[in-house]
């Protein structure tokens, strides 16, 4: 009976909460966050609470085109893949606490591998759809994730570095313990945060699906259930990144309250998405070299910098 109701708490953990379910309400409710950010930042109104849901149903609830000379069987899985990387990944981030679901050492690599795997189906899913539109897009999507890949990475492996452990779980308790030493990390933040941009295809580094350019970038082809399952994947993405982001940057935690440990990491990844809103508002697009760039000439300096420095400040302690 026991093994029973461990294995039935480990399945409503991994499929409600803080599993699939509970990851697909929060990119819903940060999707209209984001939204209305960004609307009340350049002094519109916005839209009302329950359009992302809308926009889903509506999605949903229209007919799926498939391209004639598109990979049919790729096609239709593309999406489901995205979306599953995308989620397992949220369950190596702590949530109401310091301690994920499914903490070990080395969960933070894994994170970085899973959350690499929605880029490399944009590509697939543009290739795939037999569009010009399409390919452009993917094959805009690779060439941006060779530029701000590496300062994503190396901008948290530095506070993993000055922790002492590749768990994301570790990290977090390890600030916790000490959290003077997250002012060291802030420039590794800015990294992050416009790396986390790049990664996510926002402006100004949305050139993958630049509307005016390519219409549609690598989601041109799709529609119906297979577009709606896009929409959800980049909106789950958006929540897992600021949510790791979150636990490695804001390590603060409320302990022996489950209620009010979610609520400080709902306003901790709030936090995250306000500051991806303003990037979106105040820039304007980058071209796709100025992007490259960037990245490399100024975020990859700062963040091999940065991970130097704790080297150094590891070494001392």
């Amino acid at each position: 009976m026991a093994n029973l109701m461990s294995v039935g708490t480990a399945i409503f953990n991994i499929l409600v909460y803080p599993g699939f379910l509970f990851l697909g309400v929060l990119s819903l409710v940060y999707e209209y966050a984001d939204r209305i950010i960004y609307a009340r930042l350049q002094n519109r109104v916005g839209p009302p609470w329950y359009q992302p849901v809308a926009d889903l149903i509506k999605l949903l609830t229209k007919e799926t085109v498939i391209p004639s000379e598109a990979n049919n069987r790729l096609f239709r899985s593309i999406p489901t893949f995205a979306f599953a990387a995308t989620a397992a990944s949220f369950l190596y981030i702590p949530v109401w606490n310091n301690r994920s679901l499914l903490p070990f050492d080395g969960d933070l690599i894994v994170v970085m591998y899973f959350l690499t795997i929605p880029t490399l189906t944009f590509f697939l899913a543009g290739w795939y759809s037999s569009s010009l539109f399409a390919e452009i897009g993917g094959i805009r999507a690779m060439m941006q994730l060779f530029a701000y890949e590496v300062p994503f990475y190396m901008s948290l492996l530095g506070p993993a570095a000055l922790a002492g452990t590749w768990s994301i779980s570790g990290v977090s308790q390890f600030y916790r313990e000490h959290p003077l030493l997250i002012l060291i990390n802030i420039p590794s933040l800015a990294v992050a945060i416009f790396s986390a941009q790049g990664k996510l295809e926002r402006v100004p580094f949305d050139a993958p699906d630049a509307e005016t350019e390519v219409v549609g970038g690598t989601f041109t082809e799709y529609s119906g259930r297979f577009l709606a399952m896009f929409r959800m994947m980049l909106g789950a993405e958006m929540v897992v990144v600021a949510a790791l982001i979150a636990a490695v940057f804001s390590p603060f935690f409320i302990g022996g309250n489950a209620a009010l440990g979610l609520f400080l990491f709902l306003i901790k990844v709030l936090a995250v998405v306000f500051l991806l809103a303003l990037m979106r508002a105040a820039l304007a697009r980058f071209r796709l070299d100025q992007m490259v760039s960037f990245c490399w000439k100024v975020l990859t300096p700062v963040s091999l910098a940065q991970i130097l420095l704790d080297l150094i400040i590891k070494g001392a302690l």
